[in-house]
């Protein structure tokens, strides 16, 4: 209490808890919205992640034992059982030797397959890929159209994690006569995982039912450690809801998993906690700095301010002390007006050095919020031709891709190469050339829609994606622009050039795996117009 007790000390507590209070108040409160904002956003990520991974599981599953089962209801394997089952002991050595070298060969054929075996009704063994088949006990009761014997599980003979398919073998009247067994490698899995976990912040983990990691997305999977059992015993018991554990590799993450029914196995959707909130700690290092600092200042001022009111009292008190021991003769000028203006003139010049401080900062940030667009720009554009770059145009492909895996979306691509362009430059010289490329992008620019992307490929080829655009529409787009180059006239130093041009075009399709399996065809489409004569469309059936 005995700070309270001066007029300057009341002050200056006063505007540091004026100051306090509200600053913390509402930044405890933005902090809050904002990683309850941030848990919810991972939250959604992480739970489609996951679901995608499942439903690709699903998918991967039901690929392979179509394909065995295409397989099972070949001639080689049908005539093979068939003739096992029906010749004695003493004839079965054709089959031995061809049936295993039919499989061998389909082995050979699909990387994915470690293992084929064919077992007669009674579960013997007729023929193998390999010289030392797995030994095999089939279930009492597994599904009559095919399914998973054996679930995924680390296998030591093959150092990878597989998992055992069977279908059955059908004779040509549709009766069961054997059995089609397959390991197969689940490693063949990882491409899709990782491509479903490029396109989010988040990684992918597969464990078995016993919590073993046998597949993920890390760099070093093989690495994986086993999460704690009760930790995994808690996921399970929430599918589908976020929580904070250690992760594989016993750091805090923050995760959810989801169980794939079919395949028996644990998909651990997770992502590490320090990368989910290292800009809000930032921000919080940053707000407390700033608080401090203010705090500081305020205390400065408010400690000025108190001196500056009772600097006056003392001398006023000084003067009255003096009057009340009788000294009549003093008199103390009336200074106010002049003390009040000082202070009005102080508080004005501090106030116009803040603006003219704070003005200054405004104009050098916006003008490096213009220069950092400008760089934004140059780095994804052409300078020749103002159009996209290689690398804008290897981003726009790969979203493009993504969308129409995801959405089926279809999107189509326009190859265009300028004709004996080399021929042009000969005659006329690569400035000619240049301006030629620069009108020619220009009016690739002004022939496509808003939502159209055009870009430079290389030399003087360029490529146009069109979303949202069918083949038949690609192709009259295409056609449309190789009319206008092909009646256009470039005047240059006088002397007036013409140019054709040679266009393949193709669209996206299922086999695609990556954005430059489209960009192929449509440069084999362009060759096929190039020998075809030039000035010509091609388009991909």
């Amino acid at each position: 209490m005995i700070l309270l007790n001066s007029i300057k000390n009341k002050i200056l507590i006063f505007a540091i808890l004026a100051t306090l209070i509200p600053s913390l108040g509402l930044g405890l409160l933005s902090f809050w919205q904002n990683e309850t904002m941030i848990t919810a956003n991972v939250s959604h990520q992480l739970r489609t992640l996951a679901s995608d991974a499942n439903r690709e599981l699903e998918y991967w599953l039901k690929a392979r034992i179509e394909g065995l089962r295409s397989l099972s209801g070949s001639d080689a394997v049908i005539n093979g059982v068939s003739h096992y089952l029906n010749l004695s002991s003493a004839n079965t050595s054709e089959v031995s030797a061809l049936l295993p070298q039919y499989l061998r060969l389909v082995q050979e054929k699909l990387p994915p397959l470690l293992e084929l075996t064919v077992l007669a009704p009674d579960a013997q063994m007729i023929a193998s890929s390999v010289d030392t088949p797995k030994e095999l006990i089939l279930p009492d009761s597994w599904p009559s159209e095919g399914g998973v014997i054996v679930q995924p599980h680390p296998d030591e003979v093959y150092a990878t994690a597989t998992v055992t398919l069977a279908v059955p073998v059908l004779s040509l009247d549709n009766r069961v006569i054997g059995t089609l067994v397959a390991v197969v490698d689940l490693q063949a899995m990882l491409p899709h995982l990782m491509q479903i976990a490029g396109a989010s912040p988040g990684e992918l983990v597969l464990l078995d039912l016993n919590g073993r990691p046998l597949l993920g997305t890390y760099e070093d999977s093989a690495s994986l450690s086993m999460i704690e059992p009760q930790v995994l015993q808690d996921l399970r018991a929430q599918t589908g809801e976020p929580m904070n554990f250690d992760g594989h590799w016993q750091h805090p993450v923050f995760g959810l998993v989801e169980i794939a029914p079919s395949l028996s196995l644990i998909v651990v959707a997770e992502r590490e906690r320090a990368d989910i909130y290292q800009a809000w700690t930032a921000f919080r290092d940053i707000f407390l700095m700033l608080i401090a600092g203010l705090t500081l200042l305020v205390a400065l001022v408010a400690w000025r301010m108190g001196r500056s009111i009772v600097t006056p009292l003392e001398s006023l008190t000084t003067a009255a002390a003096r009057i009340a021991d009788g000294d009549l003769s003093i008199q103390l000028p009336v200074r106010r007006r002049d003390e009040l203006g000082h202070l009005t003139q102080v508080f004005n010049q501090m106030a116009d050095n803040l603006r003219h401080s704070h003005q200054e900062f405004e104009t050098a940030s916006l003008a490096l919020v213009k220069q950092n667009q400008l760089l934004g720009t140059l780095s994804i554009t052409d300078s020749l031709t103002g159009l996209y770059n290689r690398k804008k145009l290897d981003d726009i492909l790969a979203d493009q891709l993504a969308r129409y895996q995801r959405n089926q979306r279809q999107f189509s691509v326009l190859l265009l190469d300028i004709d004996h362009f080399k021929i042009l430059n000969d005659n006329y010289g690569h400035l000619a050339g240049d301006y030629v490329l620069a009108r020619v992008a220009k009016t690739f620019s002004q022939s496509i829609r808003s939502i159209d992307y055009a870009a430079r490929y290389g030399g003087e080829e360029f490529v146009i994606v069109l979303p949202e655009t069918s083949l038949s529409a690609a192709q009259e787009m295409a056609e449309r622009i190789r009319a206008k180059i092909q009646t256009a006239s470039y005047e240059f130093n006088g002397e007036s050039i013409t140019v054709t041009l040679s266009v393949g075009v193709a669209d996206s399709r299922q086999c695609d795996d990556t954005a430059y399996a489209i960009v192929a065809r449509a440069d084999k489409m362009l060759y096929e117009a190039k020998r075809a004569g030039r000035n010509q469309v091609r388009c991909a059936d």
